[in-house]
């Protein structure tokens, strides 16, 4: 009541997009601690349910006041492995739900929450635990994006001897490829990663499980696999000229220049670049948003986004109530960089020149309306056939599925109706007794702090089937439920 809600100040948008660095000034501590105060301890503090990782959040709040971030970070970990990370890219349905947001700015939860694993860091809180006690059990983890180094940190914690199989030549996964730099610098993947193999964690990179390894092998030289391997298949757009030179999936897009910053890049990998280009990039998630903010950094002579789905309200809509999570129009830092932003949009053709190469897309306007069997359909809306002038076109409409060729093929096991893999909700255990799937292999695309709840739950598991029962920390089912 008496402070109101404020976050660190960004830098200058016509000076970040000339680097890749994080975009927010530091922020001074006591401003910090005056954002922990403002949280009200509330009875039934919603938060909790509208974290995936049932975060203590006023716990570590009032620690945070009482300048206590020992105990903050104590309370943290308890919860979530990865603080560092969700604290900076993670869309914080907690603060959707926060109770003081019903009617006032809600708690700045994500902020606190990286203030506080970054304290941690500086003050020495945060070093290697590896477990006083090894079980001999041998656990595989396949992928090494935030699903599965939750369940190779839980499992390890547990004593056990986990190897992480990366088919790239590093490991992190999405977290390393697929967010941009200036969302999350590497250096802290990297921290954390050393830290997991100080700790006893394995990890061996290079290597696609499925091809260069077997499942067979897999099967016999482990006592349980973890598969978390993602939902790496993207969503086409089988349109007309769809194979222009010109039009690609936007994580090829973002991967190759992360690839670039890391040093990893080799001519072999191809280029894609938005230098002195006009940008289409098609969809209006996160996803989308990292293209608008990398096109601007290479040099974009303009960016447009376009997104099939009606533009949203700026405030709730009656039937979106607190505390679900807000179906509101939202501005990111991207955006802000520079953008043209358009909705209710539907691309038909891919147009290209003589040389094969994109130079336009045909869109057309559409009306939703909700149709006779009582579901949102939309309808073209004559005479606003357009073409929008690009040379590059950027896919970011999602993903379908985790890659079924190889591994997934090789083990047999039974699919959702999704082509994700079928694994028990509760026990994370698929068609095979000791193979286990958590994340987005398992949900379908989704959130980096879900992909961390479901590895934790799902090394949960894995050390109740192997030792009998488990000491790891349990997340209440009753708060999954409500959150989702």
């Amino acid at each position: 009541m008496q402070y109101e809600r404020e976050l660190p100040p960004q830098r200058d948008p016509k000076v970040r997009v000339q680097d890749y660095r994080e975009i927010y000034e530091p922020f001074a501590e006591e401003k910090t601690i005056t954002q922990a105060t403002r949280c009200m301890d509330c009875g039934v503090p919603f938060c909790h349910s509208g974290c995936p990782l049932g975060n203590l959040i006023p716990d570590f709040n009032d620690a945070v006041f009482q300048q206590d971030w020992e105990s903050a970070i104590d309370i943290l970990l308890s919860t979530n492995n990865f603080p560092e990370f969700t604290g900076r890219i993670c869309p914080a349905p907690c603060e959707a739900a926060c109770v003081l947001g019903i009617n006032k700015p809600p708690v700045s939860i994500e902020h606190i929450e990286k203030t506080i694993a970054e304290k941690a860091f500086e003050l020495g809180y945060i070093q290697p635990r590896p477990p006083a006690v090894r079980t001999g059990k041998k656990v595989a983890v396949v992928g090494s994006g935030p699903a599965g180094l939750a369940a190779a940190a839980q499992l390890n914690q547990a004593g056990h001897w986990v190897t992480v199989f990366e088919r790239d030549e590093k490991p992190g996964g999405l977290l390393r490829f697929g967010i941009p730099d200036f969302k999350l610098e590497k250096w802290v993947v990297e921290r954390r990663i050393e830290l997991m193999e100080e700790e006893g964690v394995s990890f061996q990179t290079n290597v696609n499980v499925g091809f260069d390894i077997s499942a067979r092998q897999l099967m016999d030289d482990y006592d349980a696999i973890v598969l978390c391997g993602g939902a790496t298949i993207p969503r086409d757009l089988p349109l007309p000229g769809r194979n222009l030179e010109g039009v690609h999936f936007a994580m090829d897009f973002l991967t190759l220049q992360n690839r670039k910053l890391s040093g990893l890049w080799k001519p072999e990998m191809g280029e894609i670049s938005a230098e002195g280009k006009q940008v289409v990039v098609i969809g209006g998630g996160d996803t989308g948003a990292d293209c608008v903010g990398t096109s601007n950094r290479q040099g974009a002579a303009s960016v447009t986004q376009i997104e099939l789905l009606a533009q949203p309200p700026l405030q709730r809509s009656p039937d979106n109530p607190w505390p679900e999570w807000p179906m509101i129009l939202r501005t990111s830092s991207s955006h802000e960089e520079g953008c043209e932003r358009d909705w209710a949009l539907l691309t038909e053709a891919f147009l290209g020149d003589e040389a094969g190469r994109l130079r336009a897309i045909r869109t057309v306007r559409i009306s939703w309306d909700r149709q006779p069997d009582g579901r949102m359909g939309f309808t073209k809306i004559p005479g606003t056939e357009q073409e929008i002038p690009c040379q590059l076109a950027l896919l970011a409409v999602g993903f379908v599925h985790p890659q079924l060729e190889g591994l997934l093929e090789q083990l047999g096991l039974e699919l959702d109706e999704r082509k994700n893999v079928k694994a028990d909700p509760s026990s994370y255990q698929t068609s095979l007794e000791k193979v286990f799937a958590a994340g987005d292999m398992r949900r379908g695309q989704s959130l980096v702090v879900w992909a961390i709840a479901e590895g934790r739950e799902a090394a949960r598991s894995v050390d109740t089937y192997l030792c009998g029962q488990s000491l790891l920390e349990a997340r209440d089912q009753s708060f999954l439920r409500v959150a989702g």
